[in-house]
């Protein structure tokens, strides 16, 4: 099964920045293209995704977070990242790292033409 297993999260002052970290396991990495992303949902608001990235090199964010996150991944070390600067209050949320589908998993429409199947265990970011 394919595992993601998120940290970095916490409380922060407006205008400070955060990193999260999501380490992935359990996938195949092969020829096939994959993404990975970042989304989040606040409390009685429907989930949102705030960034993705592909397997070949394209990288996309919702406008509410452009020019101040960062999404990023380091192969060699099967972790993706996302770096929040000038974060609002309006950041604040369970922020969840999405991955590539297991073998009979469903997944879910995303960015990029990509799909998620696989989901970490939440961080909270909270903005105050």
């Amino acid at each position: 099964d394919v595992q993601l297993v998120e940290s970095g999260g916490g409380l922060v002052q407006p205008g400070g920045s955060l990193r999260l970290s999501c380490v992935i396991s359990g996938y195949t990495f092969g020829s096939s293209r994959y993404c990975m992303g970042y989304f989040r949902q606040a409390p009685g608001k429907e989930r949102e995704e705030v960034a993705a990235i592909s397997s070949d090199g394209y990288i996309s964010y919702a406008e509410s977070v452009k020019g101040r996150f960062t999404i990023s991944k380091d192969n060699e070390k099967n972790t993706l990242y996302l770096q929040m600067d000038s974060l609002k209050p309006e950041d604040s949320a369970m922020y969840y790292c999405a991955g590539p589908s297991g073998p009979g998993s469903t997944s879910v429409p995303g960015m990029l033409g990509c799909f998620f199947g696989s989901w970490g265990q939440g961080t909270q970011v909270t903005v105050s």
